[in-house]
């Protein structure tokens, strides 16, 4: 079977322990081959306490797949003395260097998808890559222009009209074409999850989707033609609908995504329902690609404590999407 790629993440953060916990756990049903630092993943087990012997390999099909074992392309040969919990440039350039061998592995149908522990944006930068985040990387590895992030857990998904911005200039960079463009990408996504006639919810901008204009104009001027559109198309699409309301209607089950126009608006109501359940997974990528639904937490970064819930839960997801 053709395994699923799991890019290490930052090396100075959780990254290591939770793709040696989630390697080891019995729940996993998928191969798996770690896109990473050899030398740090064996540090790592000291703490992580998995046991698994860590084998480099050269290509995916040298893949063994043996039980206790987790095969690992490696990337990067870190130092020893690379400290855990720290900002660390080896540690940003060495993570985008894993990102992109997975990527480049999913184009090419080596491995059925692309499972990403967490990367630091500070660490990147540092490091001198051009990228927030691992959509953005990804969409520009993949030559995608047309993408969407999506947080999902068991309760709600949430599609992200913009993404990696300040608030002043995401605000400034809602568009309609944009709007109907992630609609799009969530009826799609849906479609493929199983859903026959998804039904999605647009969040408003503004307090109470702008009171028709009371409370700012893009509601009514960029959101509402948009979501106009995508109805003409066939989308069962509604809103914008107020952003105090709109996802607890959503978990309840009125809607199966909710289309949310920045960051935060989406990301803390899902977050709120539990970051260890949560997914994060990219719209419109030639090939499927999730995520864990938290950061590098570098504050328990190396105490062995590091929960995997999230990153089984991408494993699953991906294994899912992908056999789809």
């Amino acid at each position: 079977m053709i395994p699923l790629a799991v890019s290490m993440g930052d090396a100075c953060g959780i990254g290591p322990e939770i793709t040696l916990k989630a390697c080891a756990d019995p729940s996993r049903t998928a191969p798996v081959v770690v896109i990473g630092d050899p030398g740090v993943l064996t540090r790592a087990d000291r703490f992580a306490g998995t046991g698994l012997a860590v084998r480099p390999i050269p290509s995916v099909d040298r893949a063994a797949h043996t039980p206790g074992t987790v095969d690992v392309l490696a990337e990067s040969d870190l130092p020893a003395d690379l400290p855990w919990g720290a900002l660390d440039a080896r540690a940003g350039a060495a993570s985008f260097r894993y990102v992109r061998r997975g990527a480049l592995l999913a184009l090419r149908g080596e491995v059925r998808a692309l499972v990403t522990a967490p990367i630091n944006k500070e660490a990147l930068r540092l490091g001198r890559i051009p990228h927030p985040g691992h959509t953005e990387i990804l969409a520009d590895l993949s030559g995608t222009t047309d993408f969407a992030m999506m947080m999902a857990n068991d309760e709600l998904r949430v599609v992200l009209v913009t993404v990696h911005r300040s608030l002043r200039t995401a605000i400034d960079a809602l568009d309609t074409e944009r709007e109907l463009a992630v609609i799009r990408l969530a009826h799609r996504a849906l479609l493929r999850g199983g859903r026959a006639a998804p039904r999605i919810a647009v969040a408003g901008l503004n307090p109470h989707a702008g009171e028709n204009g009371m409370f700012g104009r893009e509601d009514v001027d960029v959101i509402a033609p948009a979501v106009a559109a995508a109805r003409h198309e066939g989308i069962r699409a509604s809103g914008p609908w107020p952003a105090d309301t709109v996802f607890m209607r959503a978990r309840a089950g009125e809607f199966d995504a909710v289309v949310a126009q920045y960051h935060d608006q989406g990301l803390i109501p899902v977050k709120y329902l539990g970051i260890e359940h949560g997914v994060n997974i990219t719209l419109g990528l030639p090939f499927v690609r999730t995520s864990v639904d938290h950061g590098t937490a570098f504050d328990i970064a190396g105490l062995g404590s590091a929960d995997p819930t999230s990153l089984l839960t991408a494993l699953r997801h991906a294994e899912q999407l992908s056999a789809r």
